[in-house]
């Protein structure tokens, strides 16, 4: 599994061949609905938390603060408390085995709305009036000022958001019965559940080669995106 004679047979098995881990998926496949769903979880909640932030600093209403704290307070509230309910909806909705129902229950983020209301909060008065003296609405004024000025904390939160959706585990397992939709975490589970359920684990070699492929993507999108990752999060706190 790592550097040796058998090193790219091993890769490519792992890779490009079905009956390693099932008899319907390769680690390709898994890795591309692994990427599917990271991309698509951090993408829509970046989109949908900074509105939502941008709603509660900007749109002064009598419940912006009480709505802010209805959003945060649901930090509280872990995964496993909603995941019936959740499988429910998905279930009703025949959304289960599609991307879209590994994606969609997914995409509030508390955390990203706190740090982007925080981030707006900095922001200066001023530039709201200067911005409608030029005869912005609303809706350019976010696009057109706040979006580029938060370029750091976006891309901070999307990295967050993409290694939070790269590695769930416990809503894909529940939410795919068809190997097609299996990610890379499902895959790891396969490895240990046949390790130590079944005491079998043959083609060691493929299947740790697999586990060094799964770590790769985060951490070269921590290694690569960081400087962008620790300015947002400065930004923040100015």
């Amino acid at each position: 599994w790592g550097l040796g004679d058998q090193l790219v047979k091993n890769y490519n098995e792992v890779l490009n061949q079905k009956g390693g881990f099932s008899q319907e998926i390769t680690a390709t496949k898994m890795f591309i609905n692994s990427f599917i769903m990271a991309f698509g979880i951090a993408s829509v909640k970046v989109i949908i938390s900074a509105m939502s932030a941008y709603a509660i600093v900007y749109f002064r209403f009598k419940l912006a603060v009480p709505l802010f704290w209805l959003i945060f307070i649901t930090l509280l509230v872990p995964l496993e408390v909603r995941i019936l309910p959740s499988y429910q909806v998905v279930s009703d909705l025949h959304l289960t085995n599609t991307y879209t129902g590994l994606i969609l229950p997914l995409v509030a983020s508390a955390t990203a709305t706190f740090f982007f209301r925080q981030f707006y909060k900095s922001v200066p008065d001023e530039l709201l009036e200067a911005a409608k003296l030029d005869g912005a609405n609303s809706w350019k004024f976010f696009i057109d000022f706040l979006v580029p000025l938060s370029k750091t904390m976006i891309a901070a939160m999307f990295i967050f958001m993409f290694v939070y959706g790269y590695s769930q585990y416990l809503w894909p397992l529940i939410m795919t019965s068809d190997e097609k939709y299996w990610t890379v975490v499902m895959g790891m589970k396969i490895i240990f559940q046949e390790s130590y359920e079944g005491g079998n684990l043959p083609r060691v070699a493929e299947r740790f080669a697999f586990i060094i492929l799964s770590m790769i993507p985060p951490i070269l999108v921590v290694v690569f995106l960081q400087r962008w990752f620790i300015q947002g999060l400065i930004q923040t706190e100015k």
